[in-house]
């Protein structure tokens, strides 16, 4: 292993960290920042894993050594990554301008509906401790 490969997963674990960070937030804005992170640690990931940069695929029309050639499948799927990464980053930047031009910022709401699911599961979760607690029996009368 060498300096450039220790230093590219770094860059790649920093970009993922980074970009996972800033999606958990509430702001609109830093989701879409944070899912552009994401997008370029993936496309280095993927150029990272094939292989020595510079070789070619198919040196001179013919593959006389296996080891002097670069593999041309993580470079689709980093062009692939890229243009998938572009549609998703115009769409979600596409929401967060019209969720800020209806309510006047870029915070993501809480769902009342999602609130109050959770809302009956912690007071049922609290029964259940409360049961275990206090010896409490099941409606059956067993234990």
């Amino acid at each position: 292993m060498n300096t450039i490969d220790v230093t590219m997963a770094l860059v790649i674990g920093g970009l993922f960290a980074v970009g996972f960070f800033l999606m958990l937030q509430r702001s609109l804005m830093r989701i879409v920042l944070g899912f552009i992170l994401l997008g370029h640690g993936t496309n280095l990931l993927l150029l990272v894993a094939g292989g020595t940069p510079g070789r070619p695929p198919v040196p001179d029309g013919r593959i006389d050594d296996p080891a002097g050639t670069a593999d041309p499948l993580p470079q689709a799927m980093a062009l692939t990554a890229i243009v998938i990464t572009f549609g998703l980053t115009a769409f979600l930047m596409a929401l967060a301008y019209r969720s800020w031009r209806m309510t006047g910022h870029d915070e993501v709401r809480d769902d009342v509906e999602d609130r109050r699911i959770g809302t009956v599961r912690e007071r049922a979760e609290a029964g259940s401790v409360a049961d275990r607690e206090t010896g409490g029996t099941a409606p059956g009368g067993e234990r």
